[in-house]
């Protein structure tokens, strides 16, 4: 549910992104590629934030916070009346948010399951979400003929972030758990 929620969200937004920047905001080729420059560094940016919180708060509290304010943003970014200028400044968090929410489940992961278990656990885990969230951005073309693309993306993307958070609260946390060697 994690993975599926992290992955499902981000794909909502990413993918569609592009085409709900030019189709519903009007915007060129040109300045696409200056919105998602800004997504792009907000990205990198969350990735080094979140791993760092990640060991200094707790991953619980990093993932669920990310969760918390990437549905927050992608709900202004793409549901709300916004300019384009407070677009282009909320393409930051849009992509500090819903990108950093992947720092902490490698850690997070490795810590949940038994030695043993471990590399399988963490691959199937990430992997079905993967699979699982791979279905939210052709469930959002489908809803976006019957609604707006930004109310697509937000409805998927909001919904994924909901069932991250659930997720998180679901499992223990984990750090400074020390891993058992198995032999």
């Amino acid at each position: 549910m994690l993975a599926t929620g992290a992955q499902g969200g981000y794909y909502a937004i990413t993918t569609w992104l592009p085409t709900f920047l030019k189709t519903s905001r009007g915007l060129s080729v040109l300045n696409t590629g200056g919105y998602l420059f800004v997504v792009i560094v907000g990205s990198f940016v969350g990735y080094i934030i979140s791993a760092w919180l990640a060991d200094h708060v707790g991953r619980k509290r990093t993932l669920i916070l990310f969760a918390v304010c990437s549905f927050v943003t992608v709900t202004a970014y793409t549901f709300l009346p916004i300019s384009n200028s407070l677009m282009l400044v909320l393409g930051f968090p849009l992509g500090f948010f819903a990108s950093g929410s992947f720092s902490p489940m490698g850690a997070f992961f490795t810590e949940l399951f038994p030695s043993r278990l471990r590399g399988s656990g963490q691959g199937f885990s990430y992997n079905y979400g993967r699979a699982i969230g791979a279905l939210f951005p052709t469930s959002v073309g489908y809803l976006s003929a019957r609604i707006s693309l930004g109310h697509a993306i937000s409805a998927f993307a909001v919904t994924a972030y909901l069932v991250m958070i659930l997720a998180v609260l679901l499992l223990p946390e984990t750090r400074g758990k020390e891993l058992q060697v198995y032999e």
